[in-house]
């Protein structure tokens, strides 16, 4: 890499924002094209709605169980390499989800571990993504920083309903996940190149960008502890983190927010297709408008998470944002599920899939700023409970509808939603842990 020399301010802490941006949308292509081909995977290897569950929800199993490893991971190996490895793992187990034979014994099983392994590996990348925040990016910027990577979610799992669908219906469900595989595979070999795990490693930032990140990288006027992985004191031990009231607070809504998300991410396809009586083309575009919501509301959560924390606070900036946004998505999934015409359903839902992810960005902004040097590890231990939330109502989503109906799947969620608005209420993000 070319060594910058002169006295001009570079952005290239908001170039890898950016990649960060598109290995989100990868992870999520990665993850949503079950959801889109389940029906067609189910009908080749004659399984049921709950055995379906089962490989959506094994997925989640593995990914929550290493989100404490992969945060500590990145805290141990920086955020590069442990990124760049995950994506090759991603690519590695999506292409073996295709290579499964059609007539081999004991499928279920084998699509079980498959999927638990894939989502082992896909575990580092917020973790990782939110280290990466805490070294290159200033506390004013984290809002909107983190905002972009996970509009990712939206973007990346708002494309996957139209391109798999698509694939699909020319090349069959196998085709799609090879292609998954290799866009994953090259996004990872270039997010190694061009990424460093700290400022001052990076060629191309010029003096005056370290100095502006250096200068941000303080809370409460507190300075972070960036440049050295093992400076004396530098990480905050497990007890510290399992001690903190935070932490808990923040995890058990991220519980409930997994739990929510996870609706439409796992079912909501499905769910327009043969509960709504959608035909193929009309399910993918509307299956499609959740994740378009989230993208735009993950971007502008972030934005307004910024401006109200220079405003009035971390207290309204961070926690308030969180709080309101989570407690009105359950009115529309109320009002939604409820709707008796399926398209205004599926617009109804669809926002409320947006206004969950306005709290998106105070979630890992929080995490960043009070886990510091650790924020890895603490937002690794958060996302867990978030990726928990997700295999359950993978499981129970449709266990719930098949007794007692769809709209009472959504109410459950609904109530989730209060639970998960409340948590907030005992965060107070001046509380650092370092």
């Amino acid at each position: 890499m070319p060594e910058i020399t002169d006295q001009r301010s570079t952005r290239v802490r908001w170039l890898l924002i950016f990649w960060l941006f598109l290995l989100s949308c990868v992870a999520f292509l990665d993850r949503v094209n079950m959801s889109i081909a389940g029906s067609s995977v189910a009908d080749s290897y004659h399984l049921t709605n709950v055995q379906l569950g089962w490989v959506f929800s094994a997925f989640l199993w593995g990914y929550a169980l290493f989100q404490a490893v992969g945060g500590s991971l990145a805290v141990r190996l920086g955020p590069r390499r442990v990124l760049a490895v995950g994506v090759v793992w991603w690519g590695i187990f999506t292409a073996l989800t295709a290579a499964v034979p059609p007539s081999i014994a004991g499928a279920l099983i084998i699509f079980i571990g498959i999927r638990f392994l894939l989502g082992a590996g896909e575990a580092i990348i917020y973790p990782a993504s939110n280290q990466f925040v805490s070294r290159w990016i200033p506390v004013g910027e984290r809002g909107i920083a983190n905002g972009w990577i996970f509009a990712g979610v939206g973007v990346g799992a708002g494309i996957s309903p139209p391109l798999i669908s698509r694939v699909m219906l020319h090349h069959g469900w196998r085709a799609s996940f090879w292609l998954c595989a290799l866009i994953g595979i090259v996004a990872g070999a270039v997010w190694f190149v061009i990424a460093r795990d700290t400022p001052a490693e990076h060629p191309w930032v010029s003096p005056r960008e370290k100095e502006k990140i250096d200068a941000g990288l303080t809370l409460n006027g507190t300075k972070a502890i960036t440049d050295s992985a093992n400076m004396p004191g530098a990480r905050i031990s497990w007890s510290k983190i399992l001690a903190s009231r935070e932490v808990w607070a923040i995890t058990l809504s991220y519980f409930c927010f997994g739990y929510v998300a996870w609706i439409f991410f796992s079912w909501f396809y499905i769910y327009l297709a043969k509960v709504r009586g959608l035909n193929l083309k009309a399910s993918a575009f509307y299956a499609m408008l959740p994740f378009l919501a989230m993208a735009v509301c993950c971007a502008l959560g972030g934005l307004l998470n910024d401006r109200l924390t220079k405003w009035r606070g971390e207290r309204l900036g961070r926690c308030g944002v969180a709080a309101i946004s989570i407690a009105l998505t359950s009115v529309f999934l109320i009002v939604g599920s409820r709707a008796a015409d399926s398209q205004v359903a599926s617009l109804v839902l669809a926002g409320g899939a947006g206004m969950l992810y306005l709290a998106q960005s105070s979630f890992w902004s929080v995490t960043a700023d009070i886990g510091g040097r650790s924020s890895g590890a603490v937002s690794g231990f958060m996302n867990m409970g978030a990726q928990a939330g997700g295999a359950v109502t993978a499981i129970l989503t449709p266990v719930i509808a098949e007794h007692y109906g769809w709209t009472a799947s959504f109410l459950v969620a609904a109530a989730l939603c209060v639970v998960g608005s409340l948590a907030w209420l005992a965060v107070d993000p001046r509380k650092t842990l370092a």
